[in-house]
């Protein structure tokens, strides 16, 4: 009996041989085509809101790195002036939005519409890349009440692990500080460290450091715990010992949280096998990136192993049918394989995100997977599904977009 969430599994594993017909020469015009196909169904009007997860401002930010590749010189300059006519109208939008708590997140609102506003003009030689980076610098202190948002300040997409993770977007990008050391410590060690603890004294947690979002404590990528102890060991070096202790301690109160290569979507929860989350948002295919993170800082095996696991999971799993993307998609799930491809240079890797790159081309994928209402989206459509088949086309480059484990 197949699974609600996912497809079967069809394929048989590596054996040795990449498969040929996935190499550069007939990769570049499928990835045009599908460019092409995005562009099509863009809306005529509006679209601007949703911010990078679900808005125009995503399809902008994959002409960016389609742009970026040596293998798509020739549409460089194209998909660069498109870029920059869909990410300006976004950045109208939240120039005007006034809401501040919006206008400070990173996937849903303004704070990350900024940081790729400034790749793409700096990308198209426009002198004046710095006006958004001016915007985002200013959100800064928004970031710092520590409860600066009801529903839970310090998740991925809208709070200031986000923000955080912007900072690193336009640092890796541009070779920009675009916060001071203390600005960093202002909202990273003064607000995400000691937002949790009386949360995890007043709750009772076994944990050292707990999130809420919305009264759940998630453990995911999306909204949970993982994603923040990503991004608090991403800037691990600006943590007086006893908080990095309590970081690192997080980090191996969640490993110890494993149900069979999985993790439940909230603390204490027990994964049901037959509906089972196995997405970026919710489960092995994103905590596995603050496994990866952890294994890069510490060389330790067991973070390592970890995240191993959720690539095996993933490569059962995986086939979902909630769409081609990589928030909750195909794209996602087989971005788990570029990322263990990167760390341990096993080409079983590559051949298995060939696999699922194949599958998203398939009859039975065409047939049998949800509608996704915004198509064109970078999270949710095909705009994330372009990402990862250009990083397929370039595994030692490859990086889940917008959420680098390698800074």
């Amino acid at each position: 009996m197949e699974s609600k969430r996912c497809f079967t599994n069809p394929f048989s594993d590596y054996k040795g041989s990449l498969l040929t017909g996935q190499s550069c020469e007939p990769g570049v015009p499928l990835i045009l085509r599908k460019v092409e196909s995005i562009l099509q169904q863009l809306p005529t009007q509006g679209g601007q809101e949703g911010g990078l997860y679900g808005g125009l401002a995503g399809v902008a930010y994959m002409l960016y790195q389609v742009s970026q590749s040596k293998l798509f010189i020739s549409q460089r300059e194209s998909y660069l002036h498109r870029a920059c006519s869909l990410i300006e109208s976004c950045v109208l939008y939240y120039d005007n939005e006034q809401d501040r708590e919006t206008r400070a997140s990173f996937l849903l609102g303004g704070a990350g519409v900024y940081a790729v506003a400034a790749l793409i003009y700096k990308a198209s030689g426009l002198k004046d890349f710095n006006k958004p980076l001016e915007k985002f610098k200013e959100l800064w202190r928004i970031c710092v009440p520590l409860g600066f948002l009801e529903c839970g300040s310090d998740e991925l997409f809208v709070g200031r692990s986000g923000y955080l993770c912007a900072v690193l977007v336009i640092k890796q990008k541009l070779g920009v500080e675009i916060l001071t050391w203390v600005q960093v410590l202002s909202v990273c060690i003064q607000a995400i460290v000691p937002s949790p603890k009386p949360y995890s004294r007043k709750k009772r947690k076994p944990f050292p450091l707990m999130y809420a979002y919305y009264g759940t404590e998630y453990l995911g990528a999306a909204h949970g715990l993982s994603s923040i102890l990503q991004i608090l060991l991403s800037y691990q070096d600006y943590l007086q010992p006893a908080d990095r202790d309590l970081v690192w301690q997080s980090v191996d109160f969640l490993v110890n949280q494993e149900q069979n290569c999985n993790w439940p979507p909230e603390l204490g929860g027990v994964i049901e096998r037959e509906n089972e989350l196995v997405h970026w948002c919710h489960g092995a295919p994103g905590i596995a990136y603050l496994f990866a993170k952890a294994y890069l800082l510490s060389k330790k095996p067991i973070y390592l192993d970890s995240c191993i696991r959720c690539g095996e999971l993933t490569w059962q799993k995986g086939l979902l049918k909630k769409g081609p993307g990589i928030c909750h998609g195909v794209a996602g799930s087989a971005y788990v394989f570029l990322l263990l491809y990167r760390i341990t240079g096993n080409s079983k890797y590559i051949y298995r995100a060939q696999r699922f790159a194949e599958f998203l081309f398939s009859d039975k994928f065409r047939v049998g997977s949800c509608t996704v209402e915004n198509i064109y989206s970078l999270y949710e459509g095909l705009a994330g599904t372009v990402c990862f088949l250009v990083d397929l086309l370039q595994p030692n480059q490859a990086e889940f977009p917008l959420f680098s484990v390698f800074v």
